[in-house]
């Protein structure tokens, strides 16, 4: 599906991390292979530190801690925001929403719209998509658009396939109307027939969590995971990125009209190092275009990914000047979009640690 979007911008980009770091040296013995064989592999796919919450931090914590920062230093105004969009696969309950906590917990206007939605490595633009959506409306000219997971609990300590590419946080931009006449271009597709190449099999009403399934059981390859886990099939995500990101980014800059050339980054969604560099390599771009270098400092966070990139890796930079960004996320659902739009001196283009 391609979408356009007209009379839309990105005025401003918060990442929060975790300030507890976790070394995958220490990690090493957890796992039922050998030092020498864990720090190959480590090397190869980027597994070298990631951040995650202490116990009892939830996505809300995370994001109004955001929050309450932009509020205090006067980046952000309260009586501004019109619209809440959460995207996250780790909500504080069952119900209620936890937009609408964190909308209580900042005594944010009774008029401001909430919303969760379920989505993973996809979520930043699946998010912005929505938040284009919205701002089409009359009443809704600012969306702040939260992107906050905390998945680490459900990635097993002893599965060396997914624990140590763990990682939390939480994102915030804000999306406005342009005055401006400028062209945003996106494309989606998505296929729940390899649903299971990235899920927890345990936990929600079709298979609530027991003693059964919390118990750890011993995969092929020497990982140890239970039901209530993430279970990743490497091999069946590697291929499904390979394969269908390269065709999608190809179908964006033909739908735009843009060559390759023209896009100053390629902000992609950070799984692992290994499959990024590989995925430079069919696109036929640089490394330092699309880079490469957020999961072995913080982890894979899900949907916080791109903004973590960016703010990474652009920062006040993007405060100053302006890029023409590929964005796309790739993974659980199976989903996989992209976005091509240009971001031009933010408000602010920051990253601070919970």
């Amino acid at each position: 599906m391609n979408l356009k979007y007209t009379n839309k911008k990105i005025t401003g980009m918060l990442t929060v991390i975790p300030e507890n770091e976790v070394q995958f040296i220490d990690t090493i013995d957890n796992y039922n292979f050998s030092k020498r064989q864990s720090m190959q592999l480590g090397k190869i796919m980027g597994y070298e530190k990631q951040r995650i919450v202490e116990p009892g931090v939830t996505v809300s914590d995370l994001c109004i801690f955001g929050l309450n920062y932009l509020f205090d230093k006067d980046l952000l105004k309260k009586d501004e925001i019109d619209a809440l969009i959460l995207v996250t696969e780790s909500p504080d309950y069952i119900l209620p929403p936890t937009s609408n906590v964190i909308q209580g917990k900042l005594n944010l206007g009774h008029d401001v719209f909430c919303m969760d939605i379920n989505q993973g490595c996809a979520g930043h633009v699946v998010g912005l998509m929505q938040a284009f959506s919205l701002l089409d409306q009359e009443a809704i000219n600012k969306v702040v658009l939260l992107n906050a997971d905390v998945l680490s609990p459900k990635a097993s300590i002893k599965d060396r396939n997914s624990r140590p590419l763990a990682g939390d946080g939480a994102s915030i931009t804000i999306v406005e109307k342009s005055e401006v006449a400028n062209e945003i271009y996106a494309n989606l597709k998505m296929d729940g027939t390899r649903r299971e190449a990235l899920i927890i099999p345990a936990g929600g009403f079709k298979t609530p969590s027991t003693a059964e399934t919390a118990k750890l059981i011993e995969d092929d390859n020497g990982n140890f995971r239970a039901l209530d886990h993430l279970c990743m099939k490497g091999d069946a995500v590697f291929n499904f990125v390979q394969k269908e990101v390269p065709i999608m980014v190809e179908s964006l800059l033909e739908y735009a009209n843009v060559q390759k050339d023209d896009i100053d980054y390629f902000m992609f969604h950070q799984p692992n190092k290994f499959m990024l560099k590989k995925l430079a390599d069919r696109i036929g771009v640089s490394y330092n275009r699309l880079p490469h270098n957020v999961v072995e400092r913080f982890g894979n966070a899900n949907s916080i990914t791109v903004p973590t990139v960016i703010t990474y890796n652009l920062g006040e930079k993007a405060e100053h000047e302006e890029y023409l960004l590929c964005m796309a996320g790739f993974g659980v659902g199976l989903t996989w979009c992209s976005m091509l739009l240009k971001i031009e001196n933010l408000d602010f283009c920051r990253m601070i640690e919970y």
